[in-house]
């Protein structure tokens, strides 16, 4: 039964198998269906192609679920194909008895007919395929499981997929399964076909080039933010020269058929800086709320109060590019003892201040309200004291307390490491 005409409602599907992660390139295919569904008042259908008994497995469809979570690409209806076995069969049936197919063996196979194919794209426009380059299509394997594209064309049909939105890669699938719609008598959905995501050389993605999965780049400290940010620029763009794009904007302009045809080019670098600036524009609570797992697992007897950890995670984000990189930077706040970084020490600590250093921690130790403004109120008077310029000091201490040249405000670092740690380092610097 040809289904009557196409549904008036906007549905889109991303269709991942769960023989693996949630990678870079899967995501962004969510991503585009996502906002081609939201920006039209569409639906967007999440459907788990596991027709793969062996090699679908329980942990990589609960990472896929939960990345497509953290990404905020939540969906309006959910299947899984294997509930759905019932339906492959009975339409292998109706092709057999309609004598569109034929039994090889417990095997069922579609019979090709010669004819040329069009396959109307809505980013490359119309494709021409010649079916006697495909062969007779199985449908439904001697296990009794159904084919990758038997099931696929059955369940966008019934599921009123208006338009299939997928990788170039499936530019061949296409052409087999608008034999299958065909044949069904099933109405063709509309197609798109993405560009492939290519390494900064314009090869093919690796793990070396960021082909890797959505949770470890969630481990590494990016925001999910900043990584459906710069998704939606592999391919597409708002205009403007824009690369920072809010979501609530990008829907109102977004079109699929301006998305390019050409492959776009992964960078690593850029997805870095598009990070960095979305920390820098977060709030401390958040900001400290997304570090606080981060500092736990690395360091679990540490006790850091709510507080003390917003004032650190101020003082860092402007210096982080990911939120790994706060636990770099932070190592001689949660370490007792100073990790100095290569070189330092025998460039700034070689000459014994051991008296300029003594006297200073002697004065910190005294200050009952330690804050940036009396910790630089100390600091500036021992200078005068000894006659030296406060910037002689400036360095050496840095490097005594923290382990680095750079950093935020001396005075500011001091408070986040408290009193009684600062004066400790002072005197043990030249022990």
């Amino acid at each position: 039964m040809v289904r009557p005409g196409s549904p008036q409602v906007v549905r889109v599907r991303f269709a991942p198998s769960p023989t693996g992660f949630l990678h870079i390139g899967g995501a962004r295919t969510a991503l585009f269906n996502w906002m081609y569904a939201k920006a039209q008042g569409g639906q967007f259908i999440l459907r788990i192609e596991d027709t793969d008994k062996v090699r679908s497995k329980p942990e990589y469809l609960e990472e896929i679920l939960e990345s497509m979570k953290w990404l905020g690409l939540t969906w309006d209806e959910f299947y899984k194909q294997s509930d759905r076995f019932e339906l492959y069969r009975q339409h292998a049936d109706k092709l057999l008895s309609e004598g569109k197919a034929y039994k090889d063996g417990e095997a069922v196979v579609l019979k090709v007919l010669e004819k040329s194919i069009k396959i109307y794209d809505l980013i490359r426009g119309e494709i021409v395929v010649d079916s006697k380059e495909i062969k007779d299509q199985v449908l439904m394997k001697s296990d009794g499981s159904p084919t990758y594209s038997f099931a696929c064309v059955i369940d966008d049909a019934l599921m009123e997929i208006s338009c299939v939105i997928r990788g170039e890669d499936h530019i061949s699938n296409t052409s087999k399964q608008i034999l299958i719609y065909e044949a069904l008598g099933f109405k063709l959905p509309k197609f798109a076909h993405l560009p492939l995501i290519l390494d900064p050389e314009g090869g093919r993605m690796s793990k070396r080039a960021g082909a890797t999965a959505i949770t470890e780049y969630r481990a590494q400290g990016y925001l999910s933010q900043a990584i459906v940010n710069y998704l939606m620029l592999l391919g597409w763009s708002p205009g403007n020269n824009q690369e920072k794009v809010l979501m609530s904007g990008a829907l109102k302009t977004f079109s699929i058929k301006k998305i390019n045809k050409a492959g776009a080019a992964f960078s690593l670098e850029k997805l870095q800086w598009l990070n960095s600036q979305y920390i820098k524009e977060m709030d401390k609570g958040p900001l400290a709320d997304a570090l606080r797992p981060l500092v736990a697992a690395k360091y679990p007897e540490a006790r850091v109060q709510g507080k003390d950890l917003e004032h650190m995670a101020q003082l860092y984000k402007g210096r982080m590019n990911t939120l790994l990189d706060f636990l770099d930077w932070t190592d001689f706040i949660f370490n007792d003892q100073v990790h100095f970084d290569e070189g330092v020490k025998a460039k700034h600590l070689s000459q014994d201040m051991r008296k300029e250093f003594d006297l200073l921690a002697e004065r910190l130790s005294t200050v009952s309200d330690f804050n940036a403004k009396a910790a630089e109120e100390v600091f500036r008077g021992v200078a005068a004291q000894l006659g030296i310029e406060a910037g002689v000091l400036v360095h050496p201490v840095r490097v005594a307390l923290t382990g680095k040249t750079v950093g935020p405000g001396l005075f500011d670092t001091m408070v986040v490491l408290g009193r009684e740690r600062t004066v400790r380092r002072l005197r043990e610097a030249f022990n």
